[in-house]
């Protein structure tokens, strides 16, 4: 075996603080496993906007104590440099959140700041919340939302400005995480420890609960069936539902509980195939009005419905958000307010606040950069990520979601009508408007940039016989923009596609949008022609 590695393995085991990860290591030194040790050894897991995410495991290229209390350490000397006392840190029910909640509840208070912890396991909205509501410097969520089941991560939001950036309890982005990674690149050494932080009662969930119940005012009796996705939404969302008067929801029992190994779904994100089979299943046989998802730190909402034409199915995230700001713009008001969606989502919600006279803005993708519009009234991205109540929680918001959809839904009904029907009312003002979306899992990461510069190099001329009329490299620097590696091509026939690499997952990312004039049949019909056709096209360019 290399004597650099086992050099290396060594050094981080005589520092490591858990003996069980410290244990793993010095079993594959003993077997010999250089496989399983260069997968762990493979340099520091990076911290960047997304703050920390990877899988469960040894060494520094994994999530692990070692790794969360250097990032935390790093985190700390951050804050103190630019005036921040105080942090307040969260939790989902994955493998290892107790571990790294409590690592770095330990390190935060042992370099002097104010630490505060919820009370168990609660949804990433109701962090974000806190960080406002207790007005706090900061917010540590520790989650991976809907990776894979393998993995944690490491969620930061700061409450004040910084760097000249207006946060709000919102997610960090540039150059705030390369300036807590830098910090985080300087920590060396054992660092001090204290355990007198506080921990949290009940008192910030009741207030996000009231808060939020608030969304539900149409009181015409609604059926829900729900998933937690094996997370940690089902109580918060039950008393959200409750508060506001609603029926209790009907849960999907195999997936109601938190279970980090979630054995009922291949990846726990509800736009994966199959994930909301379960809930379908209990709505049909419950002759229920709507499905409701969360994924597993319930910052995301999916919602399916029984269309006529098809029976029952998810609504893409595209649909959802056009559903959400067609019914805002119209029943709040939003004159002094504003709207938002990613590069990446539908074009329609543009043509919603402009009809409604609402300034609307397109941002990167991330609700790190959605969450920065001023006076946000309401934002979305096509990832099933929405924002209806910015004032409570600046972030998506799963819980807060759900809700809204239900008081949609339910003031639908007292009208004698149904979401499918609300949606088609949308098409036939705007034009029908077909999303799709393609992800490519890879295994190695390098796959992505390789990707990524080949089709640089290659832009085609046209795909999947439809020309090119325009070409747009994101990486490159425009005055609307700023840069990210994402390729955006126009075609022929009012298509739009857009290339990326995912932030959070090993993914390549594809989406798809066709607009047509009407939503009569024959445009749909050609839409979903149009779609089937660069859809194998599309997986080729990508692979």
């Amino acid at each position: 075996m290399n004597a650099a590695l086992i050099a290396e393995v060594e050094q981080w085991i005589a520092r490591d603080p858990d003996p069980r990860t410290a244990a793993q290591l010095q079993s594959w030194l003993d077997e010999g496993n250089e496989k399983e040790l260069q997968r762990c050894f493979n340099g520091f897991l990076e911290f960047g906007t997304a703050g920390l995410r990877g899988p469960v495991g040894p060494g520094p290229s994994c999530m692990n104590r070692a790794v969360v209390g250097r990032a935390a350490a790093g985190i700390a000397a951050f804050m103190k440099k630019n005036g921040l006392q105080s942090v307040v840190i969260g939790r989902d029910g994955r493998h290892g959140s107790e571990d790294f909640t409590r690592e770095s509840a330990e390190i935060f208070t042992g370099a002097g700041l104010n630490v505060f912890v919820l009370p168990r396991p609660l949804p990433t909205p109701v962090l974000a919340f806190a960080v406002n509501h207790l007005r706090v410097d900061c917010g540590v969520m520790v989650t991976a939302s809907h990776n894979p089941r393998g993995d944690n991560g490491y969620k930061v939001y700061l409450g004040r400005t910084v760097s000249g950036i207006e946060f709000r309890g919102s997610q960090i982005i540039s150059p705030v995480d390369k300036e807590i990674s830098r910090e985080i690149s300087l920590v060396s050494g054992d660092q001090p420890r204290a355990e007198n932080w506080t921990v949290l009662d009940d008192d910030v969930l009741d207030a996000y609960v009231q808060h939020t119940a608030l969304l539900g005012k149409n009181k015409t009796p609604i059926s829900a069936v729900y998933t937690a996705m094996h997370g940690v939404g089902r109580e918060t969302a039950e008393k959200v539902f409750a508060a506001a008067g609603y029926a209790p929801l009907i849960q999907v029992s195999e997936q109601a509980d938190p279970n980090p190994d979630f054995p009922t779904v291949a990846f726990p994100n509800p736009e994966e195939p199959g994930a909301i089979d379960l809930a379908i299943a209990k709505a049909k046989e419950v002759a229920a009005d709507i499905v409701i998802a969360n994924d597993p730190d319930a910052d995301h909402c999916a919602v399916a419905i029984n269309d006529p034409r098809s029976g029952w199915r998810m609504l893409r995230g595209d649909e959802l958000g056009a559903i959400f700001g067609e019914y805002l713009a119209t029943h709040r008001d939003m004159s002094k307010q504003r709207f938002a969606n990613s590069i990446v989502s539908s074009s329609l919600l543009g043509k919603i606040a402009a009809a409604h006279g609402i300034e609307f803005h397109e941002t990167l993708t991330g609700f790190k950069w959605i969450s920065k519009v001023p006076n946000l009234g309401y934002g979305y991205e096509e990832a099933i990520g929405y924002c209806v109540d910015p004032t409570a929680t600046n972030d998506k918001d799963g819980i807060s979601a759900a809700i809204q959809i239900a008081d949609i839904a339910a003031d639908l009904k007292s009208q004698g009508k149904t979401l499918a029907d609300y949606l088609d009312s949308i098409w036939a003002t705007y034009g029908f408007h077909r999303g799709e979306q393609i992800s490519v899992r890879v295994t190695d990461l390098s796959r992505l940039g390789t990707v990524m510069a080949s089709i640089r190099a290659e832009r085609p001329g046209a795909i999947a016989g439809l020309s090119v009329e325009r070409f747009d490299d994101l990486a490159v620097a425009s005055a609307d923009m700023p840069v990210t590696d994402g390729l955006r091509f126009y075609l022929e026939k009012n298509v739009r596609i857009i290339i990326r690499p995912s932030g959070t997952e090993p993914k390549l990312k594809c989406y798809i949008e066709v607009v047509r004039p009407t939503s009569s049949q024959a445009d749909r019909d050609e839409a979903e022609r149009l779609v089937a056709a660069l859809t194998p096209e599309l997986k080729k360019l990508l692979s």
